[in-house]
């Protein structure tokens, strides 16, 4: 059997590339491929991979969440102010997994009802939750929580930090949604073609507006877990999240024109991206160059996804 040698790469060139920059950094830093070290990057990955769990539901759409850092910021200042004030941990969980689901939805509805493009809905969204969260921190952090709330950033289960099992978790249950339930595969259809979904009867606008609601979701389950491993929710966190989280979706493989993609490439992307800074960290790299690196990995993510609309 001949080996289609185009084709392997296409398909999994990601997975070679994560693994050859593995290989290259443990040679590069003798600390790279510590248990340790390791661990942190993917308790780190965790943060925006999660986000990127649900922002695959949206790219997969057709659409974009620039806003994902910004709710995030909210939903932390939103867990933060009702740990200050004594509240139940169960109430805490819940108001902001619900303030993350509330800016989606409206980031949803503004899509889909409003018929307003995905980039100006999100960016706008963008803005108006980062105000919201200097306003209600007044433009100062949030800190100091009990040991039971830290548990969700710091703690382990079974020897794995717990936002690493959030983060397989939340992974896991993305795959099932998307392979095994009518939402992934309306998903899925919308990214295609919507004109052709709706025209079959089915509400499109319900589905899509959805997917907006799961990104608002995964980005107050990430605020969760920044604002307890931090012991503090500041009115600056999340700030530029927004291009990791894009840049692990796209590099997994999920085209920007919808329709195609999955979390499973998500994960290798959020793993890659985790390691590309960790790496440079570990290189004593300057912050400066760590964002040129980061911005060429959004064209390249780009450039790389117009390469697999090609036939092979």
């Amino acid at each position: 059997m001949k080996l289609d040698v185009k084709r392997l790469l296409k398909n999994y060139g990601i997975v070679f590339a994560f693994f050859l920059i593995v290989i290259i950094l443990s040679f590069l830093s003798p600390v790279f491929l510590r248990w340790t070290n390791i661990l942190n990057v993917i308790r780190q990955t965790s943060i925006y991979g999660i986000m990127a769990v649900g922002m695959t539901f949206v790219i997969l759409t057709g659409g974009i969440d620039l806003s994902v850092g910004s709710i995030l910021a909210f939903s932390g200042a939103i867990a933060a102010g009702l740990l200050k004030a004594d509240a139940n941990l169960l109430l805490i969980l819940v108001a902001t997994i619900g303030m993350g689901a509330a800016l989606g939805l409206a980031n949803g509805l503004f899509v889909t009802v409003g018929r307003i493009t995905p980039f100006v809905v999100t960016l706008g969204m963008m803005s108006i939750a980062r105000s919201l969260t200097l306003i209600f921190t007044n433009g100062y952090p949030i800190s100091g929580f009990g040991d039971q709330f830290r548990y969700i950033g710091g703690g382990d289960l079974a020897g794995i930090p717990f936002p690493i099992v959030l983060f397989l978790l939340t992974v896991v249950i993305a795959w099932v949604i998307l392979t095994q339930t009518r939402l992934g595969r309306y998903t899925y259809a919308i990214g295609g073609n919507e004109e052709t979904v709706r025209l079959s009867g089915i509400r499109s606008k319900v589905y899509k507006t959805i997917v907006y609601v799961i990104s608002g979701v995964t980005s107050a389950i990430s605020a969760l877990i920044l604002t307890s491993r931090l012991n503090s929710a500041g009115p600056v966190a999340g700030v530029g999240f927004e291009l990791d989280v894009i840049a692990a979706v796209v590099i997994g493989g999920t085209s920007l024109m919808g329709g195609r993609g999955g979390v499973w490439g998500t994960l290798v992307g959020a793993l890659l991206i985790g390691v590309i800074n960790n790496g440079m960290i570990l290189l004593g790299i300057s912050p400066y160059f760590q964002q040129l690196v980061k911005g060429l990995i959004i064209i390249g993510a780009v450039l790389l996804d117009r390469l697999r609309e090609e036939p092979v």
